[in-house]
């Protein structure tokens, strides 16, 4: 998994905003659910996979695209619960 979420981070900037459009925004999905089971985060777990179900296929792909834009990754929600 950590290989995974190394890869990704580690991606080109337009590698990452092709992953971030509307069909291929899964690939950012997994990633934050593999980064918050990796952290051991159950809220970001919980909220990764509604965005999964609900988010990608309506608005969080815009919002992937943004925060590539602004701070290079995308917004991921492990931490939430500190």
């Amino acid at each position: 998994m950590d290989t995974f979420i190394k890869w990704m981070d580690s991606c080109p900037l337009v590698l990452k905003i092709i992953f971030a459009l509307p069909a291929l925004d899964i690939v950012w999905a997994i990633y934050r659910i593999i980064k918050a089971v990796n952290a051991k985060d159950t809220l970001a777990i919980v909220i990764d996979i509604l965005l999964l179900v609900f988010g990608s296929w309506t608005f969080m792909w815009l919002v992937d695209i943004i925060c590539i834009l602004v701070k290079g990754n995308v917004l991921d929600f492990v931490g939430l619960e500190k």
